[in-house]
């Protein structure tokens, strides 16, 4: 298959450009190599627009200029981006081939300008002063517009899901045995409320993305020598505020990079959250506690037509660990560095979009699944009847309210190993020395009844 053109999703040594492209297009403009583009273009501008409106920088950029430069960014196109790369990787007529993707930028930027602006562009910067602006623009718009909103529709799922069926009674399994009877409702309260905890993690952790420039060791050393007497610690500072970023003041010539470890960590908290939703509405579906609606179309296994598979949550679990994977790999990468500066990164970091387009592939996939599950409460209520020995907590308890030190061992003798039923228990409470109402106390109980308050505690989800 050597006739392929290399463009063709066909051809796409990665899944997420080629079978997923669509379903991760959202992230191009923050994750292709020319959202980075545009990223440095941006903060190129913007650095020197900030630059020349300094007091005591000898150059001045007239209205026009200012709005040029503006149109420059705002109208940056694809036919723009391919310049940049051939002035990287090819040269054209003004430049030859730079092998360096900033300088690139830089040089591409001078054919948009005046030449008086020339020296000033890049003016003091080292590449990295640019780029890793440039990363956190991308890995905080990635994060704000398309990954956090594909959170939130999973919580809101999950909060629906709540409450419309908060007080469906379900067996409930601790080590995969009969344990105390729950609903479904609360228990997918629980994971809108960790689900709710972690996003709230990723929104902060988005927020606190810091920016460093302080050139090529992080000293402001050629700031200084060329302007010794304006602070470039407060104009620093100014400027990485000035593009939604907090402000890195001591780098070497790198950003340390916590902060998007911090960024990463958060991302795979929000995704265990998910994996063990993932496995949980799986077992739900096998057990016959959730039905799956299906189209008419689509094929469940090639071989056996009754089937409808849970794939949904089975490909989100698999993109989540993927995921899960990245991050956990980038975020102990990038935060070491050998001494001021070594290049190991640069190549890291081109995967951050990967990482998050698996993420964005599982929160979508688990969207969907929730939108075609519904619970089958009859299943649930019949493996309840079926499940009488889970009232035995109950009971025992009951039994030590009115003393009876011997209350748990009287239920085990009675339920351990072995199958029982309600009128097994009504023998038991028909032989105990208590008082009647109490014997009718044990006697209305009931494995559907035995949910606590259940239905109440989905009240505790905000929102």
């Amino acid at each position: 298959m050597h006739d392929l053109p290399r463009e063709s999703p066909l051809a796409a040594v990665s899944p997420l450009d080629g079978r997923y492209a669509g379903k991760t297009a959202d992230l191009v403009p923050y994750a292709g190599e020319a959202a980075l583009i545009e990223a440095r273009l941006r903060v190129e501008v913007e650095y020197l627009l900030a630059l020349t409106d300094r007091d005591g920088v000898d150059c001045e950029v007239s209205t026009a200029d200012r709005s040029h430069l503006c149109d420059v960014v705002d109208e940056f196109d694809a036919d723009d981006a391919a310049r940049v790369k051939r002035i990287e990787t090819e040269g054209t007529d003004e430049f030859a081939a730079t092998n360096h993707d900033v300088k690139a930028v830089e040089y591409f930027l001078r054919t948009e300008t005046p030449e008086r602006l020339h020296p000033w562009i890049h003016f003091g910067l080292t590449s990295e002063d640019v780029n890793n602006l440039a990363h956190r623009l991308n890995a905080k718009g990635a994060v704000e517009d398309v990954l956090l909103p594909a959170i939130e529709d999973v919580r809101e799922s999950l909060t629906a899901m709540a409450r419309d069926h908060r007080d469906v009674p379900m067996l409930a399994r601790t080590h995969g045995q009969p344990a105390t009877p729950t609903t479904f409702g609360k228990e997918m309260a629980v994971f809108a409320a960790r689900l709710g905890r972690a996003e709230a993690r990723v929104r902060e952790a988005a927020d606190e993305l810091s920016g460093k420039l302080a050139g090529a060791s992080g000293t402001y050393a050629a700031h200084v020598a060329a302007y010794p007497d304006i602070d470039w610690r407060a104009f620093s500072t100014a400027f990485v505020h000035s593009l939604g970023l907090e402000h890195t003041p001591l780098a070497t010539q790198i950003n340390p990079c916590d902060d998007l470890a911090a960024l990463f960590d958060a991302l795979s908290g929000v995704n265990n959250v998910l994996l063990d939703l993932d496995r949980d509405i799986w077992r739900y579906v096998s057990d016959r506690y959730l039905g799956q609606e299906s189209e008419n179309s689509e094929t469940g296994s090639s071989t056996m037509p009754h089937k409808v598979n849970p794939i949904d949550f089975e490909n989100s679990e698999g993109n989540l660990s993927k995921a899960n994977s990245d991050l956990t790999f980038l975020r102990d990468y990038v935060t070491s560095s050998r001494l001021q500066r070594d290049l190991s990164d640069s190549t890291v970091k081109r995967n951050v979009g990967a990482s998050f387009a698996h993420c964005l592939l599982g929160y979508r996939k688990t969207a969907a699944g929730l939108g075609k599950v519904v619970p089958n409460e009859q299943v649930m209520r019949e493996e309840l009847e079926n499940t009488p020995e889970i009232i035995g907590e109950a009971v025992q308890t009951i039994l030590r309210r009115e003393g009876d030190t011997e209350a748990y061992e009287r239920v085990k003798e009675l339920t351990r190993g072995r199958r029982v039923t309600l009128a097994d228990f009504r023998e038991l409470f028909d032989d105990l020395d208590v008082d009647e109402d109490v014997r009718q106390e044990l006697r209305d109980l009931t494995p559907a009844g035995y949910t606590g308050v259940a239905d109440d505690l989905v009240d505790e989800l905000d929102g």
